[in-house]
């Protein structure tokens, strides 16, 4: 066996990270294992599998190392992404254990493989459940007579609104948007020529 690795995450607290890391610590005491190194992060599911340290923790993991967690869900912020973290895992000879499902995961292990072709049909079933709940709210918005999207002709907020006025004063004065884009410090005057042109303002300034 490699070394073991522990990951711990929160969306909360420091409390609730410490209280997952002596979970962790008393498995392992139980099972005369040794943790030798900890991965903490205190961030929402929301954010990347960088920004969760997911990444760091697969670059850290090698063939027969040892993944521990409290559950599943520190993982990823849905069935199917911990599901394909999971298989990512496994597929690399480590390891997994997962103290509160009572799971200890290895490529090589036949239950193993079990539990992730149930898993991934459980995935699937999310994901089609999500899909038909969609459906069915929008056609219920369309059956009471409600316009699904933005209107048509609607202008969405842009970064270059605050610079609006300097804009077509600029454009009053002849510049080109090139030039204008680069007096703004603006790096891409393509994005800021379809600015101008989507509120017309070559017209509104001649």
């Amino acid at each position: 066996m490699g070394k073991i690795l522990a990951y711990l995450r929160t969306s909360t607290d420091k409390q609730d990270l410490n209280s997952q890391k002596l979970e962790i610590l008393e498995f392992a005491r139980k099972r005369s294992l040794n943790i030798d190194e900890f991965i903490e992060i205190a961030i929402s599911s929301r954010k990347t599998t960088k920004q969760r340290r997911i990444d760091e923790v697969l670059t850290k993991l090698v063939d027969s190392d040892v993944l521990v967690l409290t559950e599943l869900s520190r993982l990823g912020r849905s069935t199917a992404e911990v599901i394909s973290i999971v298989n990512e895992i496994l597929s690399r000879n480590i390891r997994l254990i997962v103290i509160k499902h009572n799971l200890d995961l290895s490529k090589s292990d036949m239950n193993s493989k079990i539990v992730i072709t149930l898993f991934s049909l459980f995935a699937e079933l999310e994901r089609d459940l999500v899909s038909l709940r969609t459906k069915e709210a929008l056609a219920a918005k369309r059956s009471q007579g409600i316009t699904l999207g933005k209107p048509k002709g609607t202008i969405q907020n842009s970064k270059f609104d605050k610079d609006l006025d300097r804009i077509k004063e600029l454009l009053l004065l002849g510049l080109s948007v090139r030039k204008i884009a680069k007096v703004l410090g603006y790096n891409n005057h393509l994005s800021l020529n379809t600015y101008v042109s989507k509120r017309k303002l070559r017209h509104t300034s001649s």
